[in-house]
């Protein structure tokens, strides 16, 4: 869906409000193109974000990159941590293929088995994971008037 449309964001509520209509008020809210998940504990919260996840795998509600400027930001998030991802340069070399100007936009087989496995290298040791409260705590920000970033770094 175009979000560059006038009506998108009540047909994005729409649409989420039918998928989620048996969870919601419960633990989900949908507010315009936000998916609200809460929980009491912890450990329901984790519950409750796999039913959400699986609501959204279950109807192929997922994002593809449409467009270069997607793929850019991705990469750049991606990059920041390429000292922790070995073979960083090879497993995106599709993608950063893809953000060459004057290549057509083609998302391939090999663009999502790129996309999928840096995601897996980013989410795995050592590079994210819980803090264990042990050793110091740095927090990195930036903000811009597109929006602001923040990762919290834990120092073993």
């Amino acid at each position: 869906m175009s979000f560059g449309l006038t009506n998108a964001p009540a047909v994005f509520m729409d649409l989420m409000n039918m998928v989620f209509k048996d969870f919601l008020d419960t633990f989900v809210i949908v507010f315009i193109d936000d998916i609200l998940v809460y929980s009491k504990t912890e450990v329901e919260h984790d519950g409750h974000l796999h039913q959400v996840v699986e609501t959204l795998r279950a109807n192929k509600l997922y994002p593809k990159f449409s467009k270069f400027s997607e793929v850019h930001s991705f990469l750049g998030l991606a990059s920041y941590y390429r000292r922790f991802v070995k073979d960083f340069s090879r497993i995106a070399s599709p993608l950063t293929q893809l953000t060459r100007k004057g290549t057509p936009f083609v998302w391939s087989p090999t663009c999502e088995s790129s996309f999928q496995e840096l995601k897996q290298k980013l989410v795995t040791v050592p590079v994210l994971r819980v803090p264990d409260g042990s050793g110091s705590f740095v927090i990195y920000n930036d903000a811009s008037k597109k929006g602001l970033g923040c990762v919290l770094m834990h120092q073993r």
